[in-house]
Parts: C-alpha cells; sequence; structure tokens
C-alpha cells in the first residue's frame, strides 16, 4: 500500500475547494482526499461518498477548482463505476 504524503499544496488546494463552494464547509476531510488525489497527479478517485466527493452536482465545480489552481483532477467515481468491460 501507498500513503500519500500531506503536501502544503494538498492544503492549500483543500482550502480553496472549500472557499469557492467545490464542498461546503463541514466537508474538510473531503476535501482534503480530493485535493490529495489531485496534487499526487492519481488518475482515479474511488469512493462510496455520493454526498460530497463523487456527487454528480458538485463534480464538475471540484474539477474546475482544480484545474484553476494548476491540478489535473482525479477521475472522481464510486467503484460500481469504475468496473471494466471485458
Amino acid at each position: 500500500m501507498v500513503l500519500l504524503d500531506l503536501v502544503p499544496e494538498a492544503g492549500e488546494l483543500a482550502r480553496e475547494l472549500l472557499r469557492r463552494g467545490g464542498m461546503p464547509e463541514i466537508a474538510y476531510v473531503d476535501a482534503v482526499h480530493v485535493a490529495l488525489s489531485a496534487v499526487h497527479g492519481l488518475d482515479y478517485l474511488l469512493t462510496w461518498n455520493c454526498t460530497h466527493i463523487a456527487n454528480a452536482t458538485m463534480r464538475s465545480r471540484i474539477e474546475a477548482i482544480c484545474r484553476e489552481a494548476g491540478f489535473e483532477p482525479p477521475i472522481i467515481c464510486t467503484p460500481v463505476e469504475f468496473v471494466e468491460e471485458k
């Protein structure tokens, strides 16, 4: 298992996600989760958290904030959405 370092850029991006309405203020831990994924260049972020992360109404705002901060956001989806076709 690889653990991602909590780098300063991730904290800054998490605060920006909250400040700009990508996620509600109560979702700081969720914002850090997304920010760490973006800052470390992960391709995907799989989560069952459909309230604040894998939420279709928030996803475009989250992606835009990440890109404007200079980071490519991961593809955010649930594990069910991640299933590959055979």
